[in-house]
């Protein structure tokens, strides 16, 4: 058997099809078997072999047509993950952190998209010194692609009794996790240990040691992963992020060998650009890269957020169409 027809029969979404098209082969050598042996049956039996062989063909192309298809949706990213770290401000930077993220998960719950927490890191006055989340939905990685950079926010704090403003950033990285990665990874250029997780959980997030954590030596990648139950559990989700990680630092290395068009875009994904700024005194919010401001900061901090997607979305679209025609 040929690989193709041995892939057809594997894959449970041609099976049937490929039991079809066996039935077919056979059906159409025994209808010739027949024409040799009684010639005289030729003509009737023509049309009916034009008609198998037909079928046969349509039946080939219709499982053609479905890998293909599913090797397109392999390449398309439904799960994201989200990290987020406190910048400058101190523990006003670890609030807004806080703020970011829970502003992400109301959006992704607008959109019935799945938020699961992976790993946190908490400040002691509350927020986070870092978190990182996955949310997973259809188009997910589409929307949230420009949320990668420094993100500032410009606000006088509860704590603060002079009434001083004061400004605090966080960084946002948003990493596509796709359903197939061609990235290999030796186990010998992995350290793996484990640790407690944190946070609420009960009794086995407290005492057993579930929570991941991977060091990949090359590149010094370091992911840590507490939001499963179990340790093999975490250690396949870390391994899963690793990978994840790996391809994006040799997709920028790929587009550093191409030239600077890549960080002249919208969507550099560089933690250190200043994207955006939250001036809460104004109620308003800047995209310093669109030049573009919204406000009522209040809803937009409740997850309403389609408003500044699409302009993200256009003003990319229409970099991306003005770059094809140079």
């Amino acid at each position: 058997m040929n690989p193709e027809l041995k892939t057809f029969q594997e894959n449970h979404k041609t099976a049937y099809l490929f039991t079809h098209y066996i039935l077919l082969i056979q059906k159409i050598a025994e209808t010739e078997e027949l024409v040799v042996a009684h010639p005289e049956m030729k003509e009737l039996a023509g049309d009916e072999l034009s008609k198998l062989k037909k079928e046969r063909d349509e039946t080939l192309e219709q499982m053609r047509t479905i890998l293909n298809k599913e090797k397109e949706e392999e390449k398309i990213s439904k799960e994201i993950i989200i990290e987020i770290r406190a910048g400058a401000g101190g523990e006003e930077a670890s609030i807004f952190a806080s703020d970011l993220m829970l502003m992400y998960e109301r959006y992704a719950m607008r959109r019935g998209w799945r938020t699961t927490l992976i790993d946190e890191s908490l400040a002691e006055l509350g927020g986070y010194k870092e978190v990182s989340f996955s949310i997973v939905g259809n188009g997910v990685y589409d929307v949230f692609r420009f949320e990668s950079g420094v993100h500032r926010v410009q606000r006088i704090p509860a704590t603060e009794k002079q009434g001083r403003i004061h400004t605090s950033t966080a960084s946002v990285a948003v990493l596509p996790v796709y359903p197939k990665l061609d990235v290999s990874i030796d186990e010998k250029d992995v350290e793996m240990s484990f640790t407690r997780s944190g946070g609420a959980g009960g009794q086995n997030v407290n005492k057993v040691e579930t929570a991941v954590i991977l060091k990949h030596i090359p590149t010094g990648i370091v992911v840590r992963c507490q939001s499963e139950r179990s340790q093999l559990k975490n250690r396949e989700k870390a391994m899963q992020i690793l990978r994840a990680k790996i391809e994006v630092l040799e997709e920028e290395k790929r587009a550093l060998k191409e030239g600077s068009e890549r960080r002249s875009q919208i969507g550099t994904g560089d933690r250190s650009e200043k994207i955006r700024t939250y001036n809460i005194l104004q109620d308003r919010i800047t995209d310093h890269r669109i030049k573009a401001s919204w406000h009522n900061l209040e809803k937009i901090f409740a997850g309403d957020l389609d408003d500044m997607f699409l302009a993200l979305n256009e003003a990319f679209q229409k970099e991306v169409k003005e770059s094809l025609k140079k």
